[in-house]
C-alpha cells in the first residue's frame, strides 16, 4: 500500500456537518432504550439534593455517560466524543464533559445503590430481549474475582497501597457465563485500594446470584473462585441459595496434611500440557494427575460452617527443585499441588477442567481495561464506583449488541466489537422526511452491521 498523490494535492477540513464517525451508536442506543435504560434510571436514581442542577436528567446523563464508553471514552473528557458532525441530528439530550462531571461527582454511595439496582433491572431486561445468556443450557458458572486498578493522583478518595504494592482502587466483578456464551457482567462493587480481595465478597454473591435468578436462569449454578475466596462466608452464600460452590483453596497446613493421605494409586493422569494419548492403555500419558477425598472445611470456625465437600487436587511435577518450599515432605518435593474445594455434581474427571476452563474472569477485566476502566477519572469515590457501574453496563450492551449482530462477535471482545460495528463511518442525508445514513461500501462486517441494525427494529434502505 502506498499513497496515491503528492502531499501537494491532498487536503483536509473539518467542515461536514453531516459526517459522523460512529454509525454502531444507532442501534446500540436503540437497544439500551428498548430494554428500557433511561426509564429504570429515571426511576430509580434520586439525586435530589445535588447543587446546580447536577442531579436533574439523571436518565440523558447516564445515557451519554454509557454511548461514550461505547464508542471508546475511558475518561469524562473523552466522552465529548458524542458531539462531534451529524450526531446530533440523530441523539438529543446529549450533555457536555463538565456537566457529565458534575453529575458522576453529585452521587452519594446511595446514589449509586440506586444506579446498581437500576443497571440490574437492566440486565435482566437485556437478557431475555437478546438471549446474551442462553437458558437452555444445563449449568452456569458464576465467577468471582477482584482487581487493584492503579491510580496516580494522591488526593484520589479511596486510594491507597494494598498487596500489589501500588496505589489505587481495588474492585470486585461478578460474571456469569455458560458453556456457550461469553462472560457477562451481573455485579460491581468498589473499595478502597487497601481492601483484601475477598471483603465483602458473600454480600456482593447474594447480590449477583439473585440478579442471575431474576434474569430467567433456573439451570444448575457453581460459583467459582480462586483461593482469596475460600471462606465459609462465601460458601454459607452458597448454600442458602441453593448454590453449588468450585473454589480454589491455598496448600496450608490442613490440606497438606489431607493431601498426604490419598492412595497413591487413586492418582488418574488427565489431558494437561504436552499430554499424549495412549491408544493402547486408554489414557493420558501425562506430568499431571488429579485425585478426590473428602474434606472437612472451616473446623476452626462454629460448628453451623463445619462444610463436608469434596477436595480435588491437581498435581504437577515440579521442573525445577528449588521451587520446592523448604520443609515439605518428599511428597511435596516432587509435585505442586492445586486444591479445589467443591461439592460439584460432576465427577472428578468432569470437575477439575471444568474449573480451570472457566477461569475467564481475568479476560473480562483486560476487556475493561482496553475500554471504559482504562482510568478511574474522578478524585470523588463515589462518582468513581458510579463511573464503574457504568462501564460495566456498557461492556454488557456491546455484548449484548455483538450477540445480536453474528456468532463471532457474540464472543468477540469488546475492542473487536467496537471496530467491526460500532465505529463504522457514515454520512447523514435528508430526504423524504427520513434520515439515511450512508455508509462505505464493501465494508467487511457490513453482514453482521444490518442484522444488528434490524434486529434494534430499524431497517434498511432497499
Amino acid at each position: 500500500m502506498k499513497s496515491s498523490h503528492s502531499p501537494t494535492r491532498v487536503f483536509a477540513a473539518f467542515d461536514d456537518p453531516n459526517l459522523i464517525a460512529h454509525a454502531g451508536l444507532v442501534p446500540a442506543v436503540r437497544l439500551a432504550e428498548r430494554c428500557g435504560l433511561p426509564r429504570l434510571v429515571s426511576e430509580k436514581v434520586r439525586l435530589t439534593d445535588a447543587k446546580n442542577g447536577a442531579g436533574t436528567a439523571a436518565d440523558a446523563k447516564a445515557m451519554s455517560v454509557v454511548a461514550g464508553m461505547l464508542a471508546g471514552a475511558d475518561s469524562i473528557d473523552d466522552l465529548d466524543v458524542l458531539r462531534h458532525g451529524g450526531l446530533p441530528r440523530l441523539f438529543g439530550g446529549v450533555r457536555a464533559p463538565s456537566t457529565l462531571g458534575s453529575f458522576l461527582r453529585a452521587f452519594t454511595w446511595g446514589h449509586v445503590r440506586q444506579l446498581q439496582s437500576a443497571t440490574r433491572a437492566f440486565l435482566c431486561n437485556l437478557a431475555a430481549h437478546t438471549g446474551l445468556v442462553p437458558k437452555t443450557d444445563e449449568v452456569v458458572f458464576v465467577d468471582i474475582d477482584s482487581k487493584v486498578k492503579q491510580v496516580y493522583g494522591p488526593a484520589k478518595q479511596g486510594a491507597s497501597f494494598g498487596y500489589t504494592k501500588v496505589r489505587g482502587l481495588h474492585f470486585q466483578i461478578v460474571t456469569v457465563k455458560t458453556g456457550t456464551c461469553a462472560p457477562v457482567i451481573v455485579a460491581t462493587r468498589l473499595r478502597k485500594g487497601s481492601a483484601g480481595s475477598g471483603k465483602g465478597a458473600a454480600s456482593l454473591l447474594r447480590e449477583a446470584l439473585a440478579t442471575v435468578r431474576a434474569m430467567g436462569i433456573t439451570a444448575q449454578i457453581i460459583v467459582r473462585a480462586d483461593s482469596a475466596y475460600f471462606s465459609h462466608k462465601v460458601v454459607a452464600a452458597c448454600r442458602k441459595t441453593g448454590t453449588r460452590f468450585s473454589l480454589a483453596a491455598a496448600v496450608t497446613k490442613t490440606i497438606r496434611t489431607a493431601v498426604e493421605t490419598i492412595d497413591p494409586a487413586a492418582w488418574t493422569p488427565i489431558k494437561y500440557t504436552d499430554a499424549i494419548w495412549d491408544d493402547e492403555e486408554q489414557r493420558w500419558i501425562s506430568d499431571a494427575e488429579t485425585a478426590e477425598i473428602p474434606f472437612t472445611a472451616f473446623t476452626s470456625k462454629k460448628k453451623a460452617f463445619h462444610t463436608t465437600a469434596r477436595l480435588i487436587v491437581r498435581r504437577v511435577k515440579r521442573l525445577n527443585p528449588k521451587t520446592v518450599p523448604e520443609g515439605q515432605s518428599e511428597l511435596f518435593a516432587v509435585w505442586r499441588h492445586h486444591v479445589i474445594f467443591t461439592d460439584s455434581p460432576f465427577v472428578l474427571a468432569q470437575a477439575e477442567p471444568m474449573h480451570r476452563e472457566h477461569a475467564q474472569v481475568e479476560q473480562v477485566f483486560a476487556d475493561l481495561e482496553d475500554s471504559a476502566l482504562a482510568h478511574l477519572p474522578s478524585g470523588k469515590f463515589t462518582a468513581n464506583a458510579a463511573w464503574l457501574t457504568l462501564a460495566a453496563t456498557a461492556y454488557n450492551l456491546t455484548r449484548a449488541a455483538g450477540h445480536l449482530a453474528s456468532a463471532f462477535h457474540a464472543r468477540a471482545r469488546s475492542g473487536t466489537i467496537r471496530r467491526h460495528l460500532i465505529h463504522v463511518p457514515a454520512r447523514i442525508a435528508t430526504g423524504a422526511r427520513r434520515l439515511t445514513l450512508h455508509m462505505p461500501q464493501r465494508w467487511r462486517w457490513a453482514d453482521d452491521f444490518t442484522d444488528l441494525w434490524t434486529a434494534t427494529g430499524q431497517r434498511m434502505q432497499t
